[in-house]
């Protein structure tokens, strides 16, 4: 089975986990589960491939912002206060089980940590580094130059594409770094596996 070392490790992290070998088998395990709740979501290239937030959207209220919407603070705030939040996993340390995510903004990982009744990570295989080293250069060196692409930044990562610069940008998107090592107290947390590559 794809995952299996990783998703034991995750385990023995306080993780749930679920395993799927295509994106369209996810979504339908999301949409099946969540029903009638407030759902908060930050911005994620995977949930977007997935074509998942439509489809929880017809039986449940979902908050998800859009790059340069006139009320994204407003969805973010009300993101903040959902029963769920839904966000991508930057990247894993399949050695540790470390998770990583990489933020401008903070709401991604801020909803991370604190508020909500439970908080799915989604990732595709291409999220999956051997470890904790690799999985910071993904995102400094990946992730980050990618999104800022994508939103079409003004800083020498998204320029030039191909890696960090630690900029001093007032457009930098990799202000804070957020590790979990293990699942938070407060709140349930699960990890969807899928054995595809997806997003960034």
């Amino acid at each position: 089975m794809a995952f299996e070392k990783l998703a034991e490790t995750l385990k023995k992290n306080g993780f749930c986990v679920s395993a799927f070998e295509t994106k369209e088998e996810a979504a339908a395990y999301l949409d099946h589960t969540l029903d009638g709740c407030t759902i908060g979501c930050g911005g994620s290239m995977t949930l977007k491939e997935m074509e998942v937030l439509p489809r929880l959207a017809t039986h449940n209220e979902v908050y998800a912002h859009s790059a340069g919407a006139k009320d994204a603070n407003q969805i973010m705030e009300q993101a903040m206060k959902a029963d769920v939040y839904l966000m991508s996993a930057n990247a894993i340390s399949e050695q540790d089980g470390a998770i990583l995510n990489i933020d401008g903004t903070g709401n991604r990982v801020s909803s991370s940590l604190y508020g909500h009744k439970k908080v799915y990570m989604v990732a595709g295989k291409n999220k999956i580094s051997p470890d904790f080293h690799s999985a910071l250069m993904r995102l400094r060196n990946v992730v980050a130059p990618k999104n800022a692409m994508r939103l079409q930044r003004n800083t020498p990562c998204a320029i030039k594409g191909d890696r960090c610069y630690d900029c001093d940008c007032p457009d930098r998107i990799c202000n804070a770094l957020v590790v979990h090592y293990k699942k938070i107290r407060s709140m349930e947390m699960e990890l969807i596996l899928i054995n595809e590559e997806l997003g960034y």
